[in-house]
């Protein structure tokens, strides 16, 4: 039975989920200079600003997200993964649409990310675009990259939201 909860990025086996996510990271591009690299580090998630979650199979941690805020109506997602064993069953996209029921609820017009612009990150752009992700400019003080690919989604819609409240009335 799946658990999405909020997790401490101290505990043992979410530090290891983070710690195999950066190692994955390195794996895929080696040849990024550091200042390319965004990866939050556990420190990095225990900022106030980010809150991480981590995605349960019983007893087992299959997953992990953290959407750090950078704006009162923006956030952004951050140390996205699916343990090794556990790919292609869709919890990557239970994950995503967990977080941006999330940002709605904070009331976030805005969801971004920055991905790997390396052939490695192909995956994670394209999964992105699928769910209706589409490519930004870089922001939140990100500059721009050759090997960064800034990505963002409108969680809620200004016209939609102005239609909503015109119908509460």
């Amino acid at each position: 039975m799946l658990r999405f909860q909020q997790e401490d990025p101290s505990a043992p086996a979410m530090a290891e989920m983070i710690r195999a996510h950066r190692r994955g990271l390195k794996k895929l591009a080696p040849t990024s200079p550091p200042e390319s690299r965004h990866a939050l580090t556990l420190d990095g998630l225990k900022a106030p600003e980010v809150t991480l979650w981590g995605l349960w199979d019983d007893n087992e941690l299959v997953g992990c997200v953290a959407l750090k805020e950078i704006g009162h109506d923006h956030g952004e997602i951050k140390s996205m993964r699916t343990a090794t064993g556990h790919l292609r069953r869709g919890l990557a996209s239970f994950m995503l649409d967990k977080v941006i029921e999330e940002a709605c609820q904070r009331g976030y017009r805005r969801l971004s990310l920055e991905t790997g612009s390396q052939p490695g990150f192909a995956p994670a752009r394209q999964f992105y675009a699928r769910h209706g992700f589409t490519s930004c400019a870089p922001f939140a003080g990100y500059v721009e990259d050759p090997n960064s690919v800034y990505m963002t989604l409108a969680v809620i819609d200004d016209e939609l939201d102005v239609d909503l409240k015109e119908a509460s009335q």
